[in-house]
Parts: structure tokens; C-alpha cells; sequence
């Protein structure tokens, strides 16, 4: 039986395999055709299965590619940059607006501030245009035009989006300018070849439409992202989560931009990305649940009311069935806006509860810490807390999930052993002398008996804590590569209120070893702690990073001075992303 079970499992993995595309000898890009060697053939194959290898991940990114390449198609078009250059958006930030690169790179095309000023971004304390897929888009294809100009080659133009123009001139000379075909060989440069990768594992998945398209609304004047929700009848944890780069929530009217709102929550949005003016979009209804439509099962898990998804439902169509907010929707089932629904699955319509009436959970194929807290109807971050042993994504076949505190050991306690009364009788009769010292007295010998010692521990001081408001006030004192996004990312709060608490201009970097003051909601400064704290020295003299919620890959690295390739290498990591409560190990250099 069990050999069967190792047989099921190993199929299923070859299955999982055997989807990914397949690297081609010949390949054409842009306006160029590339021959691919067999051992640079091998090498890219393993990066696409990379790609592909964990399918809930790899659909967040096609799901996001589906929604965002139509804006990025029609921007390069009117910019006359080819098309199939968008696929590199996916490798420099995984379509991720606010993604942190440990260069300082931001945004979705990762440009670092100077050079997204210099293509006409505005980068400040107020807007940082990086985050906004209209703006940087079209900055990108600037970008990338300026360096084809050079080279009359766009696989040149690519490289150079990584190392400059002036490093492709010197690395591979003008040998390759103006010519149509490129061979592509062991020694190519990785970022091609990694491109040539995303470019293989994508082409064919973002075929279709979106769960949800992305609709803009065109502003001239200025205007506050709270105005705007009420105007569109929207949540407006929603826009903000789509409109990042609007700092502090208010659009200047120093220029026109477009703000992005997840089409299908405004009823007149029938198309993918189109430009509504304001004045239309303040005519938009809110969401009410559909008539006419077939009976939904609808059943109680932990006395939760979850609705089931239809084969083929979208996560507005799902929402809007259950007749609540797109935002209050995610909430309870603890999801992002790029999350793919499953056919037959069940979602709920009010918060998850803290525990479960059912002890524990034993891992089945496919499953993860979510999909296990939707089956019990337990909050994940609950769940996170009590199986702290586990990495996202990696759990094994048959391991225990616990489901409430009340965790029982599965073995019983050991039985102390039986001491003779002889021994016990001479411990009673021995006289104690205060004189000796701890560490000459020896205590009678009792076989097998435990052995208790106690410790002295200096006191420590404790600062005094400072309150702004209902903020706890906290000193960081800056490390080897940070800077304020990175600590913005780190801490939760904003760049603009770093600032501000410490008399410090935006543009101007941080120097190691300035102290930099944060003021946290108490709660969760002491989360944050947590998370620190949980950064202990391992016997191979490393150090372990407790995820938080607002924490990327790109944040650790930075927070750690040390590259996202070394932590992806000492995690085993195939993936950019992380998740909460996830344990990421840091080696000391």
C-alpha cells in the first residue's frame, strides 16, 4: 500500500512536469529569429520549470499578465516597441506594483528613481509613478526604444535594460548590431536567457481573459483616492491597493493620470483597460447580488456560511452571487485580488473563527496551509501561528496540521523513574551547608533521575517607551544597503511618514548607522518584534527571518545586505515570492 501511495505521488509530480512548454530550437522575437544551442536549451528548460513548478503561484502571475498586458500591449504599440518585450515585466517584478529590489530598484518595471525621471516619471513624496502600470509602462518602452536606437537589436536593447548601454558596448562590442538573427548559447548572458525563459512559460497560459480586467479613469484635476471610492461606489482598500503609487492617497493635477479600478466593480466598464472621465464613473451603481440564477449550494463550515463556486466563475461573478464587497469578500477568505477561483470550492461570507471544533488535520496531495483553513473555516494566520514548523507550499504528505491551541501531544509524557527508598531516605537524613559552594557540592547520585539547574540572569534595562498619538514610538538604526522603501516595506508604514518623523528630504539616502524613529500601533510593534526576534544564530552560524505581512524578498534581502539570489539559494527557493509566518534562513557573512 505504501509503495502505491509513493508511485500516486511520484506520477503526480512527473504530470506536473511534463506541462511545462517545451524551449524550441528556433524561436522568433520581436523582429529577430533566435537559434538556441542544446545546452543553453537545458539550462532555460529548467528555469521554465521553475516557473511553472507550483501551479498556485504561477497562476497569480498568469492571472496578472492577463489583466495588465493589454494596457502594456497598447502602450508599446503606440510606442512601436514590440510586443513580446512584455514578458519582461514578469521577470523584474512578477507584476507586482510596489516590489523593492535590493538596488532600489521599484516598482513594476524596476526602475531605480534616476532613471525613471529621466523617461518622465515623477518620483517624490507624494506620487512614485514606478507603481502605476500606465505610467511605468510607457516609461519602460522609452527606455527600451532609447537603448534599440543604439544597437539596432532589441536582444541587445534587453540586455542593456539590466546593465546599461554602456555595458553591453563593452561586453559584446557592435558585432551583433543591426543583425536579424541572434544564436543563443551557453554563454549568452543569463538575463536573456532568463527572459527567453518567462517568455516560453507564459506565451500560451495568458491566452483567455482575466478573473478581472483592469478599467482606468482618466484624472486632470486633483483629487483624493477617498473621493474617488465614493464617486465609483467602491471600497477604497481597493483602489488604494491598485493605485500604490499615489503616496498619500491625493492625485495632483500637475499632469493627467490614470487611476486603476478592477473592472466589473463599475457596471459601464465593459472593456479591457478603457479610459472612463470621472464625471461617467460617479454614475456607476453598487453591487447587488444577480436574479435569475440557478440555485447556489450554500453550506455551514464551522458554522461559517460558505458559498460554492460555479466550474468557470470569475472572482467578481462569485462575489457579487454572495452579495457582498469585493474588499470585505478577500477579507474573510483571506486572499488577494489576483487569487483563481476553483470550481466546486467553497468561500465564505463572513469572517473565519479563531479555532475549530476538530483537532488537527493530517496533509493530503496538494493542499496548503489556505486551502486547509478554508476546509475547517479557521483563520490562516491562526493556523500559521500554530504550525510555525512549516514552510508555505512544501507541506508533506500525511503530516499533522494542528487547528486550535489546544494542541495534545501524541505520545504521552515519559514516566520518571522509580527511585529506591534507600536513596531517598539518605537525601531526607542529609544535613544542608549554606557554606559550600553551588559548583563543589555533589548531590547524591540517583540513576536516571533529572537533573535541575538554575541560572542567574542580569537584569536588563529597558528604554522608556515614546507614544505619538497611540503610536509606540521605535528606533532603527540603519544597516548596510537599506533605504526608506526598504524600511517602508520592513515596518508597514509609509515612506512619507518616515520622513516627516525624522526631518528627512525623500531624495536624500540613509547613512549605516543613523537612527531612524517609527512610530507603530502598539500591536503591532510588538508583532514586528516578534518577527525580529525570531532571528536566532542556527548551528551553521545562520540567522532565521520570521515573514511579515508587509515583508518581500526584496525587503529581507536589502533589511540583510545581502542579494535575493543567495537567499533564494540558501531556501531552495524557486519562487520571488513569500508568505506570512514563513521562515527564511540568513547566513551571517
Amino acid at each position: 500500500m505504501r509503495l502505491f501511495a509513493v508511485a500516486l505521488i511520484f506520477f503526480g509530480v512527473a504530470a506536473s512536469y511534463a506541462q511545462a512548454p517545451v524551449v524550441p530550437h528556433k524561436m522568433h522575437f520581436a523582429d529577430m529569429t533566435l537559434s538556441i544551442r542544446d545546452e543553453a536549451r537545458r539550462e532555460i528548460q529548467e528555469d521554465v520549470d521553475a516557473l511553472v513548478r507550483n501551479p498556485k503561484y504561477f497562476d497569480q502571475k498568469v492571472e496578472r499578465a492577463k489583466r495588465y498586458f493589454p494596457i502594456i500591449n497598447k502602450i508599446f504599440a503606440e510606442e512601436n516597441v514590440p510586443g513580446d518585450l512584455k514578458y519582461l515585466v514578469l521577470q523584474e517584478s512578477s507584476l507586482v506594483a510596489d516590489a523593492v529590489s535590493v538596488s532600489n530598484a521599484v516598482g513594476f518595471w524596476q526602475f531605480k528613481d534616476f532613471t525613471a525621471i529621466s523617461v518622465g516619471l515623477r518620483v517624490d513624496a507624494q506620487i512614485d509613478e514606478r507603481m502605476n502600470i500606465f505610467s511605468a509602462s510607457r516609461g519602460a518602452a522609452r527606455y527600451l526604444k532609447q537603448n534599440n536606437q543604439q544597437f539596432d537589436n532589441w536582444i541587445l536593447a534587453l540586455q542593456a535594460y539590466q546593465m546599461g548601454a554602456g555595458g553591453v558596448k563593452r561586453s559584446v562590442g557592435d558585432k551583433h548590431n543591426g543583425k536579424r538573427h541572434f544564436e543563443v548559447t551557453v554563454d549568452t548572458y543569463w538575463y536573456i536567457k532568463k527572459f527567453i525563459a518567462h517568455k516560453v512559460a507564459f506565451e500560451k497560459a495568458v491566452d483567455g481573459p482575466p478573473q478581472i480586467t483592469a478599467a482606468a479613469i482618466e484624472l486632470k484635476s486633483k483629487k483624493s483616492l477617498t473621493e474617488l471610492a465614493n464617486e465609483v461606489k467602491l471600497d477604497e482598500s481597493v483602489l488604494r491597493e491598485y493605485n500604490k503609487w499615489a503616496l498619500t492617497g491625493m492625485i495632483p493635477d500637475d499632469r493627467t493620470y490614470f487611476v486603476v479600478v478592477p473592472n466589473g466593480v463599475i457596471d459601464n466598464v465593459a472593456s479591457p483597460a478603457p479610459v472612463l472621465a470621472s464625471k461617467t464613473a460617479s454614475r456607476a451603481k453598487p453591487l447587488s447580488p444577480k436574479k435569475n440564477q440557478p440555485n447556489r449550494e450554500v453550506k455551514f463550515i464551522n458554522g461559517l456560511r460558505a458559498i460554492k463556486a460555479l466550474d468557470g466563475e470569475t472572482l467578481v461573478g462569485l462575489t457579487d452571487q454572495a452579495g457582498i464587497t469585493l474588499a470585505r469578500f478577500l477579507k474573510f477568505n483571506e486572499m488577494q485580488i489576483d487569487h483563481s477561483v476553483e470550481a466546486g470550492g467553497f468561500y465564505f461570507m463572513e469572517r473565519k473563527k479563531t479555532s475549530s471544533t476538530v483537532l488537527q488535520h493530517k496533509v493530503k496531495i496538494g493542499e496548503d496551509l489556505w486551502s486547509i483553513s478554508q476546509q475547517y473555516g479557521v483563520q490562516l494566520k491562526k493556523v500559521k501561528k500554530w504550525n510555525r514548523g512549516f514552510v508555505e507550499g512544501r507541506l508533506q504528505v500525511g503530516s499533522t496540521v494542528w487547528l486550535t491551541s489546544k494542541k495534545q501531544t501524541e505520545e504521552p509524557l515519559p514516566k520518571l523513574p522509580d527511585v529506591p527508598k534507600e536513596q531517598i531516605a539518605a537525601l531526607e537524613q542529609e544535613s544542608f551547608n549554606w557554606e559550600v559552594k553551588a559548583e563543589n557540592r555533589q548531590a547524591p547520585q540517583v540513576n536516571s533521575s533529572p537533573t535541575i539547574v538554575i541560572q542567574q540572569v542580569e537584569a536588563v534595562q529597558v528604554p522608556e517607551k515614546t507614544f505619538k498619538g497611540d503610536r509606540l514610538g521605535k528606533e532603527h538604526f540603519v544597516a548596510k544597503g537599506e533605504t526608506l522603501y526598504s524600511l517602508s516595506k520592513t515596518y508597514g508604514v509609509s515612506v512619507v511618514d518616515m520622513a516627516k518623523w525624522n526631518n528627512l528630504a525623500i531624495d536624500n539616502g540613509l547613512t549605516i548607522g543613523q537612527k531612524i524613529i517609527l512610530y507603530l500601533p502598539e500591536k503591532e510593534e510588538k508583532l514586528h518584534e516578534t518577527s525580529e526576534a525570531e532571528v536566532n544564530p542556527t548551528i551553521d552560524n545562520s540567522l532565521i527571518h520570521l515573514v511579515s505581512q508587509s515583508d518581500t524578498l526584496y525587503a529581507i534581502a536589502r533589511q540583510y545586505g545581502v542579494t535575493i539570489k543567495e537567499l533564494m539559494d540558501w531556501n531552495d527557493k524557486k519562487e520571488l515570492s513569500v508568505k506570512e509566518g514563513e521562515k527564511i534562513k540568513v547566513r551571517r557573512k
